[in-house]
């Protein structure tokens, strides 16, 4: 593998790594600092507002560096704040330093999957930027399940510091293995802002903070559905978070596979409307303790299909400003944590059951569906316009 390449997997899966493993842990946090599970909640969308201010922010200061050193001075913010995470003592303080946390994650991935195309032999852009999310499927598969066990046998601080030390192993990698890559032509980021007059790019965003919205509705509440509805031990979460993690290393290359054989919309659309009926599905089997670890690797696969035709749709749809576009598409992405995890806490705390999570989850993916069906119509009414002016 291109190392330049694995330094984006190994940032990837430190970030994977801090946006997951909170949600092993949340009866855990909750009862550290003596606060309801969906008021935990708040954390998780404390970690995503901070991603979705520092996506543009962090972007737009670093358009005048070359990439690898924008690179480099993220992956030393997400270390530095993650390792202060596992020294809160009460809400508010780990609030705000989850907050700053957030705030390099946008510009990291969304940088990084521009790096990750651009290192990539010529049509194989889509595999690059899937060996980049890998480290974020791969978190899953065996960093959030270690930082679950150690959260819940040991403290839940541990597993922050666990992050801490993965944030300076991907520190190291990007200084010696990232290439140093071109300075910037002088630009006025400012004018970049340009493609917010496109209609495309602002249904895609919109697509990205519904549509994967779904997973993390199902995702955020993925330990009490485990221990309350399952009726499973607390230990069993651990298990339950590995095969999660296995459906999403084999969904993100599956995702890449399907990107290269469909268009990006297309395969969109595809994975939405499999995930809909997936979460669906599993309000009916979530009490059967077979059943539910079966759908949980199945809805890990299905939701991670989406990274790579998402971010590679909105690439495609920001042209001389993808730097922005792909960072924007980030801070869409964590909206949709945001928004999934406390939309579905509504039905939670008002005593609806942990299962009416996957009905918020399956609603929101089905209106990603919806959304995608625009940008078809869009792209049509175009196509057709351009032709007309071309016959005249």
């Amino acid at each position: 593998m291109n190392k330049a390449l694995l330094s984006l997997a190994i940032g990837g899966f430190g970030i994977g790594l801090t946006e997951f493993v909170i949600m092993g842990i949340l009866p855990d946090v909750a009862q550290a600092f003596n606060i309801t599970i969906p008021e935990a909640g708040h954390f998780i969308s404390a970690y995503a507002l901070g991603v979705v201010v520092g996506a543009p922010i962090l972007t737009g200061f670093g358009s005048k560096w070359p990439a690898n050193k924008v690179l480099l001075f993220l992956m030393l913010w997400f270390t530095v704040f993650n390792t202060l995470s596992a020294f809160a003592t009460d809400y508010n303080s780990f609030m705000v330093v989850r907050f700053l946390a957030g705030l390099p994650h946008g510009a990291f991935f969304g940088i990084g999957a521009v790096v990750a195309g651009k290192l990539s032999k010529k049509g194989k852009e889509a595999q690059g930027i899937a060996i980049m999310f890998s480290g974020l499927s791969l978190a899953n598969l065996l960093g959030v399940p270690l930082g679950t066990y150690l959260g819940k046998n040991y403290s839940w601080d541990v597993s922050f510091l666990m992050v801490g030390i993965v944030g300076v192993f991907a520190v190291l990698s990007v200084k010696f293995w990232m290439p140093l890559l071109k300075q910037p032509e002088e630009t006025n980021f400012m004018s970049e802002f340009k493609i917010f007059k496109r209609l495309e790019l602002w249904l895609i965003i919109l697509l990205t903070t519904i549509g994967t919205g779904g997973f993390f509705a199902w995702y955020s509440y993925i330990a009490p559905l485990i221990t309350e509805v399952a009726k499973y031990s607390d230990h069993i979460v651990t298990y339950a978070m590995i095969l999660a993690g296995l459906g999403m290393v084999i969904g993100n290359f599956i995702g890449a596979k399907l990107t290269e054989k469909f268009s990006p919309l297309t395969t969109v659309t595809l994975v939405l409307s499999a995930m809909a009926i997936c979460l669906v599905i599993n309000t009916f089997l979530a009490s059967d303790q077979v059943f539910v670890l079966v759908m949980t690797f199945v809805i890990g696969a299905v939701s991670f299909s989406i990274s790579t035709p998402i971010q590679m749709l909105i690439i495609s749809s920001a042209k001389g400003a993808e730097n922005l576009g792909s960072s924007l598409n980030q801070s869409a992405f964590n909206v949709g944590n945001a928004s999934g995890a406390y939309f579905a806490g509504l039905p939670i705390a008002m005593g609806y059951g942990y299962t009416s999570a996957d009905w918020v989850g399956a609603a929101m993916a089905g209106t990603g569906v919806l959304i995608a069906f625009l940008i078809y119509t869009l792209r049509r009414r175009q196509s057709k316009n351009t032709k007309k002016h071309l016959v005249e």
